[in-house]
């Protein structure tokens, strides 16, 4: 498709174009342009103006190489749309579709509290690789907004580079950016970001604290915990539609997760986390004896009970809101006398327990549900490392007896 053109010679002073050296008000000051017509044939005419060339064979250069990008499709029309408006207006509400609530969260609060009180106000098509080189400097020095200061850790602005480039990749493939500046900056490298220390409880702690809870009325949920590996929101979903207890298992199909403090039911984590999972003999025992209790909440609630469907709930059947559990999980370990962890520590010490028995790993990362088995091994390196020296010893043993 062809576009008109023209090359002319303007005044630095007036800007009145120059038919010889001299402009019509006498200055002797100039500069070359080109104007070109963007808009394809057939459309109203929508042109595009350069200046401030030094000779004609720059200008006529500058005009090439826009007719060239023009023909690849890579020609991006001037906008004033700032970061902020782009990641508020057009990209935040088109992705909530597409993610999971909790991801979504996480995106939104991650970007509004990290990155647009920095980057908010800057011009969307004038943002550079250097702009996000230095956002990601002053979140390690100083991101935290919390009462104790100090920097985001490497794992955390990673992340939130991954959030800048999804959105930048999209603002491409809109044609609202020439390219993604994301793919040009520099992250903090993998090697230096060091995952969190993991706490979790050796068996003897684990024996006390289902101790603690016999007489708990959660308590079938607590040995959940702690014989499967389950998430909180996987615990909270599961129906007794999909808990087989004479064969002894159970199915995983959806999550009751929190978006800020309100409940939505979700799609597990990843698509290996829609799995069916076998359950130990004492887990069964304990899920009847909840059962029997369940429904005797249900006679005494009579018609005001609330048949969810789900395996743990509150006495009038209605559903466990997530952070209620936690809790009620920080108050047992507290008054146990425990070593405080986190409710999803207890996910950390069924895998690292089911790997010191000797629980192959792909058995291990199937249960939990990770979307691949390196993510289970990278996450149990501390377990592993020690599963590998005791593999070298007990080979040595055979070899050299």
């Amino acid at each position: 498709m062809s576009r008109r053109a023209l090359i002319r010679k303007r005044c630095s002073s007036c800007g009145a174009t120059i038919p010889d050296k001299v402009c019509p008000k006498g200055h002797r000051r100039w500069t070359w342009s080109f104007t070109v017509d963007i808009n394809p044939s057939g459309a109203p005419r929508k042109q595009l103006t350069r200046t401030g060339y030094s000779t004609k064979v720059e200008a006529q250069r500058a005009l090439d190489e826009f007719k060239i990008a023009a023909s690849r499709g890579e020609y991006v029309e001037p906008s004033r749309l700032t970061v902020g408006a782009y990641i508020d207006e057009r990209w935040i509400p088109t992705v909530q579709a597409r993610l999971r609530p909790s991801t979504f969260e996480s995106y939104q609060r991650n970007l509004r509290l990290h990155v647009l009180p920095a980057l908010g106000d800057v011009r969307l098509q004038a943002l550079q690789p250097t702009d996000l080189n230095a956002l990601y400097a002053l979140l390690l020095r100083g991101g935290r907004r919390n009462r104790t200061g100090g920097g985001l850790s490497g794992r955390t602005v990673r992340y939130i580079h991954a959030i800048l480039r999804k959105a930048l990749s999209d603002a491409e493939r809109w044609n609202l950016v020439v390219r993604n500046v994301a793919d040009l900056a520099d992250p903090p490298p993998t090697r230096t970001t060091r995952p969190p220390k993991m706490h979790t409880w050796t068996s003897d702690e684990v024996r006390s604290f289902l101790d603690h809870v016999r007489r708990d009325r959660l308590a079938a949920l607590w040995v959940m915990f702690v014989t499967t590996g389950m998430r909180r929101g996987e615990m909270l979903g599961l129906s007794w539609s999909e808990t087989d207890l004479d064969r002894g298992d159970v199915s995983i199909v959806e999550a009751r997760v929190t978006v800020g403090h309100d409940v939505v039911v979700s799609e597990p984590k990843t698509p290996r986390s829609r799995r069916r999972i076998a359950i130990d003999p004492q887990t069964v025992l304990a899920l009847r004896e909840w059962r029997k209790l369940q429904l005797e909440d249900r006679l005494r609630w009579g018609g005001s009970w609330q048949d969810c469907g789900l395996v743990f709930t509150r006495e009038d059947g209605s559903p466990l809101h997530p952070d209620a559990v936690s809790g009620f999980f920080e108050r047992h370990i507290e008054a146990a006398g425990l070593s405080r962890i986190r409710l999803h520590d207890l996910r950390h010490t069924w895998a690292t327990l089911a790997l010191q028995q000797g629980v192959p790993l792909k058995v291990v990362s199937e249960r939990l549900g990770h979307s691949s088995i390196a993510i289970t091994a990278d996450t149990y390196q501390h377990v592993t490392e020690g599963m590998d020296r005791d593999a070298a010893d007990r080979v040595a043993q055979v070899l050299f007896r």
